[in-house]
């Protein structure tokens, strides 16, 4: 469908997206994002009216744009051009401004940053950051700033991340953790081990361990792998054991750039002792290879974050490719419950402020973080969601992706030449659900991410008197389900954690 919208017409194309039967028109708006010719994206732009489309066909076509593996200036101008000066409903907003940051990322990546759609896009962003009131505008556009990735916005995001409130510090730490070694430098360092230490203002645990992540991963100073053991034994037990596992793990992982410092640590039996380690916990962080080959890693990492009460407070579960030093996070989907004790009414811990009642989602795919879904917000709304709970999972993206769209012409040594032609589609289908019940007394949570990817591979040698060519098909599908089922009616809490895999058909 792509090579046909290739050769299409503008109105051709137009006129097949209006009279398009409706289940269709999704698709079609993909195929017409993948295709990026001119006509393509004119006939999109006078077929889209972000004032009056469905939302669900919205967000279809931005995430098109933000998982485009080469996306053209032109694209990223008409999905500002789409944002600008409307009054959208906040879904559509929130996932535009996350997409502009992914365009700017990738045509940045293709030399293009100093192109004027990209300064327009890095505007947009900025200037929407120093303009916002809201903390819930804040971290969309921090999440802007995390996908686009720009070395120059790193001062703006340690600002944020040292002075914000709780949501808004944990989204730009968040921000700060996907900037490769390179460009985590002594000053954000130093910035970090106050957020951990807390030097000048108290900080919520999630922002401290992930401000301690930062100082793990890149190349790590002896000194901050000591300090930061030596610190778990001021904290609280469930932050102590998640952190010492967050250490011990980079021992078992030959990839980890900590590996060879944490190592040395581990030989100081003044760090290394039953005193330090004998902290009990439920928490948990576990990373393990799925795949291994000369050339490929392929991880899975599970984090679960307890609160002392013994709720989940968060739940990370990561799907990563690392070849020849550069990671991809093909996978993160992230759950986060704040607030849950209190309204079983135990006390906070002292000098820590009540958090607010909170569930909510955040998830990664391919590099590119989508817009953070919120499960509820305050007591009232949590009421609301059990009372009118339809039991429907939410869905947090699903639609048609090109993933490759390659063409290159081979000259032979006899003066022939062979044509090359290799395309990938991913179907992706994921969503998430969360359910609280008050009378029960139980939480669930379950992610259910369903893909199947198609490979099409085509050479063609074309002679005056013969003609030869070799074509393969590749297909695979796969399903994952990750459920978290909590009881919390007795102590200790019972908890029952479940990762199913399907069968992979692989054709």
């Amino acid at each position: 469908f792509v090579q046909m919208l290739h050769r299409a017409k503008k109105r051709d194309i137009l006129q097949l997206l209006r009279k398009a039967p409706e289940e269709m028109v999704p698709f079609f708006v993909e195929a017409a994002v993948a295709a990026q010719s001119a006509a393509s994206l004119a006939a999109l732009s006078d077929f889209l009216d972000f004032g009056k489309a469905p939302k669900s066909l919205l967000e279809k076509f931005l995430y098109a744009a933000a998982f485009s593996p080469r996306p053209s200036r032109e694209l990223l101008s008409l999905v500002l051009d789409k944002l600008q000066g409307k009054r959208l409903a906040p879904e559509i907003w929130e996932t535009g401004i996350v997409v502009i940051g992914s365009l700017v990322s990738k045509l940045c990546q293709q030399k293009l940053c100093g192109s004027q759609e990209v300064e327009r896009g890095v505007e947009t962003i900025l200037q929407g950051l120093g303009g916002a009131k809201e903390e819930s505008e804040l971290v969309i556009y921090l999440v802007s700033l995390r996908n686009a990735l720009l070395p120059e916005t790193i001062p703006t995001l340690l600002r944020y991340a040292e002075e914000g409130p709780a949501a808004v510090a944990a989204a730009a730490v968040a921000a700060l953790q996907r900037f490769p070694t390179q460009h985590i430098s002594s000053k954000v360092k130093r910035a970090m081990r106050r957020i951990f230490h807390e030097k000048r203002k108290s900080y919520e645990k999630t922002c401290r361990l992930a401000a301690a992540e930062i100082l793990l991963d890149n190349e790590p100073l002896p000194m901050d792998v000591i300090n930061i053991l030596l610190a778990t034994k001021e904290l609280e037990t469930e932050t102590a054991t998640f952190l010492q596992l967050k250490v011990q793990n980079s021992l078992h992982a030959d990839h980890h750039p900590a590996r060879g410092v944490v190592k040395d640590v581990m030989r100081d039996p003044r760090i290394n002792n039953y005193n330090y380690f004998s902290r009990a916990g439920a928490s948990s962080a576990f990373s393990g290879p799925l795949t291994v080959t000369q050339d490929l890693l392929s991880t899975f990492g599970l984090e679960l974050l307890f609160t002392e009460g013994g709720f989940l407070r968060k739940s990370l579960s990561d799907f990563s490719l690392l070849s020849r030093g550069h990671q991809l996070h093909v996978a993160q989907v992230t759950i986060e419950a704040q607030g849950m004790e209190s309204m079983l009414g135990e006390s906070t811990l002292e000098g820590e402020e009540e958090p607010e009642l909170m569930a909510g989602m955040s998830a990664t795919f391919f590099d590119v973080q989508l817009r953070p879904i919120v499960f509820f917000q305050g007591y009232t709304d949590l009421m609301a969601k059990v009372l009118l709970s339809s039991g429907e999972p939410t869905s947090v993206v699903r639609g048609n992706l090109l993933l490759m769209d390659h063409r290159q012409v081979i000259p032979l040594q006899s003066g022939l030449q062979v044509v090359v032609k290799l395309q990938g589609g991913l179907g992706l289908d994921i969503s998430a659900n969360m359910d609280v019940s008050i009378w029960e007394q139980e939480l669930k949570t379950s992610i259910s991410t369903r893909g199947s990817l198609a490979i099409d591979f085509q050479a063609e040698l074309d002679a005056p008197s013969f003609q030869a060519t070799v074509r393969s098909q590749t297909e695979m599908e796969t399903s994952i389900h990750f459920d978290t089922v909590l009881q919390f009616s007795a102590s200790p809490v019972l908890m029952c954690l479940q990762l199913r895999e399907d069968q992979v058909p692989y054709r």
